[in-house]
């Protein structure tokens, strides 16, 4: 049924498919692949370049917000391990990347 078609689409016999031809049948795809980079890819690169820098940055007193809720204030800091105290006299031991967020002094 399209077989005909097909045939229809294609070059006549004995033309020339020069190499601009062929560059330019992909430029489309080039494009698309430009979009995807540009909205898509470097937004979540940098994004996930900002949570890898404030994890490194974290010190000893900052409020913060985990994964799961919880807010609390850093105790100690020992390698991937974060103390923090979460109520008077409570203190719970977490994973560095279990950090999402730090929280402003008047929150």
């Amino acid at each position: 049924m399209f077989v005909g078609t097909a045939y229809a689409m294609a070059a006549p016999p004995g033309a020339e498919v020069t190499t601009f031809d062929t560059i330019m049948s992909f430029f489309p795809l080039i494009i698309l692949m430009g979009i995807f980079y540009f909205f898509l890819f470097r937004p979540q690169q940098k994004k996930q370049k900002a949570i890898r820098e404030t994890l490194e940055s974290l010190k000893e007193g900052d409020s913060v917000i985990t994964q799961g809720g919880i807010f609390g204030s850093i105790v100690k800091i020992k390698d991937d391990v974060v103390t923090l105290q979460i109520a008077e006299g409570v203190r719970v031991k977490i994973g560095r990347g279990y950090i999402v967020g730090l929280r402003s002094a008047n929150e």
